[in-house]
């Protein structure tokens, strides 16, 4: 593999697909090694060829990663260090210092006041509302409310933490990222669970949408640091993670447009004086023809490979924004891709729709099938073998969890 001097260093925080997937559009872009500084030594970014992998168990935490960002800065003191978040806390934490970043790091995030907000899934709803956005029917539950819980969807609900942050800072045995739960008793005692974890902030009790993960989409967006929307891709997603703790993460994912959603969603941003990447969780409900919104994330998600698949380079969108200052045209994705990090059996069994699973095929026969963590060049014998080892365990996850 080849690698470039340029005028910036990439610096990703975390240790996820998230990281490998940013890293390889950094790679593929402008042929440069990105930084990844995470937690644990786990995930598709370690033993990579085109990242320095750095960890640090506490690195999530402000004065570790403001340490770490520092000495980069200074031992790159004649480049822009592009810092970029990987995950919910790393960006949290990075919005929270960034006025205390040296000068020649750029942080492409909102200030820490809006981000609060955003985060908090109670208030990006009444967002929602101003603009016409489409949610699902929804009890905000607080502590001081008790066991006096007015649940009036048809079971069964689903309930998950308003403050996902803060929500996994407090792990529990059979902590999971959301509930689907069957009755009264059942929410009582998750509800008892989750707040003898040390959790304090709110909880989301909701009406849950029919239809399997075919029914789902995903849509990531970049905003300019003039605030403007500059690139909206919209993904439909075919197939989900089922284990405990990964339910809900993409699996599947075939790019396809939806300009009249992508506008009301462009309004909002831009409306909030938006900066950088988001991503939101979307759900058809076939109840009534509308797309559901469950919330924003204040970052590109984990599967943001499919973005750059489609032509819209993740990396590009930060170094023309900030590095070389362009005028960046504002353009949505319109064209099918097809990105997946499962293997094609698992794909092909679990998938039900068999419109889908033709063009599935037919991606495939066109080559416009892409999984991220495949990078030719990248398969060094100690990280190739854990990843087929992974790859290998969706045929088991999805044998025991998937229903």
């Amino acid at each position: 593999m080849e690698f470039k001097e340029r005028e910036f260093v990439p610096v990703l925080f975390g240790g996820d697909i998230n990281t490998y997937s940013v890293a390889r559009a950094f790679y593929e872009e402008y042929q440069v090694k990105s930084y990844v500084l995470g937690k644990y030594m786990s995930g598709p970014s370690c033993y990579s060829a085109i990242t320095n992998y750095r960890m640090n168990n506490q690195m999530d935490t402000e004065d570790v990663l403001l340490k770490a960002v520092c000495n980069l800065s200074k031992k790159h003191k004649d480049k822009t260090i592009l810092a970029i978040g990987c995950g919910d806390s790393y960006v949290e934490t990075i919005s929270k210092i960034k006025d205390r970043f040296p000068e020649n790091v750029v942080a492409p995030y909102i200030d820490h006041a809006l981000m609060e907000q955003l985060i908090l899934k109670e208030n990006f709803y009444k967002m929602c509302e101003k603009h016409g956005i489409d949610y699902p029917a929804t009890l905000v539950y607080s502590q001081e409310m008790g066991m006096d819980v007015d649940v009036k969807f048809q079971y069964p609900v689903i309930l998950k933490p308003s403050n996902g942050v803060d929500y996994f800072h407090h792990p529990f045995d059979g902590q999971n990222k959301i509930y689907k739960l069957n009755s009264l008793e059942e929410v009582k005692q998750t509800i008892k669970d989750i707040y003898a974890s040390g959790y304090s902030d709110k909880l989301i009790i909701q009406d849950m949408i029919p239809g399997n993960d075919e029914y789902m989409r995903v849509l990531t967006c970049y905003s300019g640091r003039d605030h403007k929307v500059k690139m909206m891709c919209l993904g439909h997603v075919l197939l989900e993670e089922h284990t405990p703790l990964g339910l809900g993460n993409h699996a599947l994912i075939i790019t396809e447009p939806n300009d009249a959603l992508m506008e009301k969603v462009k309004a909002l941003l831009e409306e909030l004086n938006y900066t950088g990447f988001s991503n939101f969780d979307i759900k058809y409900d076939s109840r009534d023809g509308k797309y559901k919104f469950f919330e924003i994330n204040c970052r590109q998600g984990r599967s943001n490979y499919y973005v750059t698949n489609s032509g819209f380079n993740v990396a590009r969108y930060i170094v023309e924004d900030y590095v070389y200052n362009k005028d960046i045209p504002f353009k949505t994705a319109q064209d099918e891709y097809l990105w997946m990090v499962v293997p094609k059996a698992v794909a092909f069994k679990h998938v039900k729709d068999p419109e889908m699973i033709r063009r599935m095929k037919r991606l495939i026969k066109e080559n416009k099938m892409v999984n991220p963590l495949f990078l030719r060049g990248d398969l060094g014998m100690k990280r190739y073998l854990r990843l087929v080892k992974n790859h290998l365990r969706q045929y088991s996850n999805y044998d025991k969890y998937y229903k």
